[in-house]
């Protein structure tokens, strides 16, 4: 489908609906939280358990923890390296890493060796997720502060059930991102990590294997995907753009141009609080999603409306078999959800 941008008398009538939408008083959405079930191949945790840095990252085979020093007990340094592959299902690449972590293994009843505690958690420290689509472009990174092991926290979604870590901010579409980050239950019979020695040469980590795991990210973001709405309701149109109403209602099969805002950024981006360039047309970065009724719509393109800011124009397709009446539309970027609106339908 040909991606035309209206013009002359047709792009003030646009604007100023707009305008409207994206200016009137009383419609800011608040930003609502998502689930994101990011799951890693290959993960493994790399002990620091040699003092010669000349050492380390050197032994071409797999070389289990505590070889060079012998077996490890409390306050292990270790730096954990994984592939993401997937996020709520949906085939991603990029780069997992736990990062400064320190082994504590505090416990209510310990071991000799183990720390005293009220709780119970193995370490401290940071770990960081840089996503990206599965063409290799990059789509944002989150990062999170705390514990490993014990249980998940109070209000943790329901498939977390382990780890307490708050999620302290990202870059690109999780700009500004908070929320807490859990781990899901480990597969049976599937390892969630391989420990290695920090002597292991980290080039071979695929070749040699590790674990799957599946981490919950509990998103409150900044801002989220909205479809902008006027008084008369949503900002959605027919390739016309003559508005979607309950006397022209949205067909099945039809492709409908919505207006939204919070998609995040374009390629090429534009600096924060600048409009969209009139002369050109910026794709939008992130993934997007629309569904109708629940159902997966097609998403025809997403790119940044010239002229204007922090506002998107979004084409999806209509499923067939759409029922008459109302049908609720809600719009997705980077698996963060906006709220949804109702449109007519026959």
């Amino acid at each position: 489908m040909n991606l035309q941008i209206p013009r002359r008398g047709k792009t003030a009538l646009a604007t100023a609906l707009y305008a409207a939408a994206f200016c009137s008083p009383g419609l800011a959405q608040v930003a609502a939280s998502s689930i994101l079930q990011i799951d890693l191949a290959d993960h493994v945790l790399y002990f620091q358990d040699a003092f010669d840095l000349s050492k380390f990252a050197t032994e071409p085979n797999a070389t289990p923890a505590g070889t060079v020093l012998g077996p490890i007990r409390n306050f292990p340094r270790t730096t954990g390296i994984a592939d993401i592959v997937a996020i709520n299902g949906h085939r991603v690449t990029g780069s997992y890493s736990s990062a400064n972590v320190t082994g504590l293994f505090l416990r209510t009843a310990p071991t000799p060796g183990q720390a005293i505690a009220d709780t119970v958690r193995n370490a401290v420290g940071m770990v960081a997720f840089e996503i990206l689509k599965s063409d290799g472009t990059p789509i944002g990174t989150i990062v999170a502060n705390g514990f490993a092991g014990g249980a998940a926290p109070p209000g943790a979604p329901a498939a977390a059930t382990g780890n307490n870590y708050v999620i302290t901010g990202g870059t690109g579409a999780f700009l500004g991102v908070r929320g807490q980050m859990s781990v899901a239950p480990a597969q049976p019979g599937v390892a969630i990590q391989r420990n290695a020695s920090m002597t292991e040469d980290p080039a071979n980590r695929r070749r040699h294997g590790g674990g799957k795991w599946r981490y919950v990210a509990h998103l409150i973001p900044m801002s989220s995907p909205q479809i902008l709405t006027t008084a008369s309701g949503p900002v959605v149109f027919h390739s016309d753009f003559s508005p979607v109403t309950a006397a022209r209602p949205a067909r099945s099969g039809e492709v409908l141009i919505m207006q939204a805002s919070g998609l995040g950024p374009t390629v090429p981006g534009v600096d924060p609080g600048q409009p969209f360039p009139a002369d050109s047309i910026l794709q939008v970065n992130s993934p997007l999603a629309v569904s109708v009724n629940g159902q997966e719509a097609e998403v025809v393109n997403g790119v940044g409306w010239p002229g204007l800011v922090d506002t998107y124009r979004v084409d999806f397709r209509v499923p067939a078999g759409m029922a008459a009446g109302t049908a609720s539309v809600q719009l997705s970027a980077a698996w963060i959800a906006g709220t949804a609106v109702r449109i007519a339908v026959q």
